[in-house]
C-alpha cells in the first residue's frame, strides 16, 4: 500500500513562498505576527486555516505591499482588504491637491510623481530641464520616466555620468523586483540595461545610492541629488504605489541655473 501526501492549499503555498523569499524563519514570523511557530507550521502544512485578521497580520509581518496583501487574502479565500481607486476618484481628491502643492512648492527644482514602474503621473514646471531635447515619442503619454532617463533619445545623451547613473537606476529597479517579484519590472530592467554600455566594476568615485545626476543643459552642467517619498501609511493600493522623486541642487551653480530658468518661464 502506498500513500500520497496531500498538496497544501494555495494560501499555505503562498505563505511559504513569501516567507522563503523574505528569508524569515517560522519562529521569527510567528514572533512578528504575535502567534506561535507551531501555528505557522500548521498553516504552511495546510492543517490550520487562519482567519482573515491573521492573514492580514502575517502579510504585514512579511512586509508585503498592499497589492500583495490583497493577493494573499484572495489565496486564503477572503475578499481584498485594500481598495484600488483610480487616481481621479473623488476620495483621492485631497491626495491630488497635496501632491500638486508639493510639486509646486519644490520649484524651481524638478519633481515628478510616478507609478510603480516609472509611469509619469504628474510633474512640476521644472520638468522641462529633464525632458529638454528628448524625442517627442518618449514624451507622448503614457510617459515612463525611467525610460526617459536612460533612453539614447531621452536624457541619456545629456547625462555626463551615464554609467554610474544608469547603474543606480537599474540596481534600484532590480532591488524592487527582487522584493516584490513582477515580470513587468524584470522586462523594464532588461530593456533599460540594453540602453547602457556593459557595466564594469564600479570605479573609485562610485557613491552607490548617493550618485548625483550630472546633466548637461543649455546653461551648463547641472549636478542633482534625488530624494524619493512614498505614502507609508496609505491604505489604498493606488496611493501606496506612487512615489515622488524630487531633484535637489548639489551645488550653488546648479541652484542658480534652475532659479534663472524658473524666472524665464514666468
Amino acid at each position: 500500500m502506498t500513500t500520497t501526501a496531500e498538496r497544501p492549499p494555495p494560501f499555505a503555498r503562498e505563505l511559504l513562498r513569501w516567507r522563503t523569499a523574505r528569508r524569515v524563519s517560522q519562529l521569527e514570523l510567528a514572533s512578528r505576527a504575535g502567534t506561535t511557530q507551531r501555528y505557522v507550521s500548521f498553516i504552511e502544512r495546510g492543517r490550520s486555516v487562519p482567519g482573515r485578521a491573521v492573514v492580514i497580520r502575517l502579510a504585514e509581518s512579511l512586509g508585503l505591499t498592499l497589492r500583495e496583501r490583497n493577493a494573499l487574502l484572495l489565496a486564503a479565500g477572503y475578499a481584498p482588504a485594500f481598495p484600488e481607486s483610480p487616481l481621479d476618484a473623488t476620495e483621492l481628491g485631497p491626495v491630488r491637491e497635496a501632491l500638486d502643492s508639493i510639486l509646486e512648492g519644490h520649484l524651481p527644482y524638478p519633481a515628478v510623481v510616478a507609478g510603480p514602474r516609472g509611469e509619469l503621473v504628474a510633474a512640476n514646471g521644472a520638468f522641462d530641464v529633464l525632458a529638454e531635447g528628448a524625442d517627442p515619442a518618449l514624451l507622448k503619454p503614457p510617459v515612463n520616466v525611467l525610460r526617459l532617463a536612460l533612453h539614447p533619445r531621452g536624457m541619456a545623451s545629456r547625462v555626463v555620468n551615464l554609467d554610474a547613473w544608469g547603474r543606480h537606476i537599474i540596481e534600484n529597479l532590480r532591488a524592487r523586483a527582487l522584493r516584490s517579484p513582477d515580470p513587468l519590472l524584470d522586462d523594464l530592467a532588461q530593456e533599460l540595461t540594453g540602453y547602457l554600455p556593459p557595466l564594469g566594476e564600479p570605479g573609485e568615485d562610485y557613491l552607490g545610492f548617493a550618485v548625483p545626476l550630472r546633466l548637461r543643459c543649455a546653461e551648463g552642467e547641472l549636478r542633482l541629488l534625488t530624494t524619493l517619498t512614498s505614502f507609508a501609511t496609505a491604505v489604498d493600493v493606488t496611493l501606496a504605489e506612487l512615489h515622488l522623486e524630487a531633484f535637489l541642487p548639489a551645488d550653488a551653480e546648479t541652484a542658480e541655473i534652475l532659479r534663472k530658468r524658473a524666472g524665464q518661464r514666468r
